[in-house]
């Protein structure tokens, strides 16, 4: 068996997030529609002499010592009749942290991949999710890209409902990167409290988010739930949806519970000239 494995983990956004009240178990369902896009944090897992340890260390953060990857590991071996080897698993984090794009639970899903492997499991579907529903919501749609080769896919329930789609390759999205950090936590107890004092929002149906995905951006009526009440509290996010706005951008919101930002083109050229018109006031990258 090699003893060194690399993999990626791809960022994803949400086009469009209906985050519906608190249910009886504690989980609030959903209905979006996730796509990865080209932007990837690098796993490098190197097997070391020993049995059931785990080491995590990222080159641009400090991790907590529940993380993602250690999360895995503990629920890989609640399924398993066997020991774990010894491994160090180094990050190499380009996602960010608290940005809404999924970087740990995609981190969790490519090493849960790379577990199932180094052991020779054969882990069938369901095995997979009852890991996933041990360490987030976000990682079943990751498990999903990854055992039917999809990249898009309508998400319902608390996560684990999914629905691959045909994933559109017109579009380019400019990220912009507030530099807030709103824990997903807190970002939840402000929906709750939005709920909670009588108001609404309008969002389109179910029925209805594959084909106006299909369909021209510039009739695009996604709504996620998080985008106003967080940007009430931290303006950066409002003010980096008005600059894509300003600057071409054809479709903008906040992904997740935040704070990315992006803007969605079908040129390349306006892409590259909104990138330029903003990276002198914000943090953004280009990705498809």
């Amino acid at each position: 068996m090699k003893n060194e494995f690399l993999i990626t983990a791809p960022a994803k956004i949400n086009l469009g997030l209906k985050v519906l009240p608190k249910r009886e178990d504690g989980f609030h369902a959903i209905e979006s529609i996730f796509s990865t896009i080209s932007l990837c944090d690098e796993l490098i897992i190197k097997v070391l002499p020993g049995k059931n340890e785990c080491f995590v260390e990222c080159d641009s953060m400090r991790l907590p010592l529940q993380n993602t990857i250690n999360l895995t590991c503990v629920a890989f071996r609640k399924f398993v009749d066997k020991d774990l080897l010894k491994m160090h698993v180094y990050i190499k984090k380009c996602i960010p942290s608290g940005g809404g794009l999924g970087g740990g639970s995609s981190d969790a899903a490519s090493f849960l991949f790379a577990l199932n492997e180094m052991c020779n499991t054969k882990f069938t579907k369901e095995q997979f999710y009852k890991v996933a529903s041990l360490v987030g919501s976000d990682v079943f749609f990751f498990i999903d890209c990854k055992l039917n080769n999809s990249s898009c896919a309508i998400v319902t329930g608390r996560g684990e409902v999914i629905q691959p789609i045909h994933k559109r390759k017109d579009l380019h999205f400019l990220m912009v990167f507030p530099g807030v950090h709103s824990s997903t936590k807190e970002a939840y107890s402000l929906v709750d409290e939005f709920y909670e004092s009588g108001k609404k929002m309008e969002y389109p149906s179910l029925d209805k988010l594959e084909s106006i995905y299909n369909g021209s951006i510039l009739d695009w009526n996604f709504v996620n739930t998080f985008t106003s009440v967080i940007s009430e509290k931290y303006s950066k996010i409002k003010y980096a949806i008005l600059d894509l706005k300003k600057n071409g951008a054809l479709y903008t919101d906040m992904s997740g519970s935040g704070s990315t930002v992006f803007g969605v083109f079908l040129s390349d050229c306006d892409l590259k000239n909104a990138r330029n018109a903003l990276s002198s006031s914000w943090n953004v990258c280009t990705c498809s």
